[in-house]
């Protein structure tokens, strides 16, 4: 059975739940410039604990805001990198960027 579509509030209470979590903003803006590694975010975000990225990056992937992908390569790699959903919210986040530069 499908869901009723969620009255507008509720759509936009959703986007600033997944915007409000602390870290997703950082995440995003860093996959904005292309697929990164687990590791390449742990190194550019080092503040951000290993278990927080990793929780965070399952919960944009359950949003579809992120894909994972796995590399069958010897070494097994992990990359991840921005859908379509997820390209489009970082677009929109870059005005709140610069926002921030300019008056913080």
């Amino acid at each position: 059975m499908k869901e009723p579509p969620k009255p507008l509030h509720a759509k936009v209470e959703s986007a600033y739940h997944i915007i409000g979590k602390k870290w997703v903003n950082l995440i995003i803006h860093v996959l904005m410039e292309g697929p990164k590694r687990f590791n390449e975010l742990n190194a550019i975000i080092p503040v951000l604990s290993k278990r927080m990225l990793n929780e965070r990056l399952k919960e944009l992937e359950e949003y579809d805001i992120l894909k994972r992908h796995v590399i069958p390569e010897r070494p097994v790699r992990t990359e991840y990198t921005l859908t379509e959903k997820g390209k489009e919210l970082g677009d929109a986040l870059f005005h709140v960027e610069a926002w921030g530069m300019k008056w913080f």
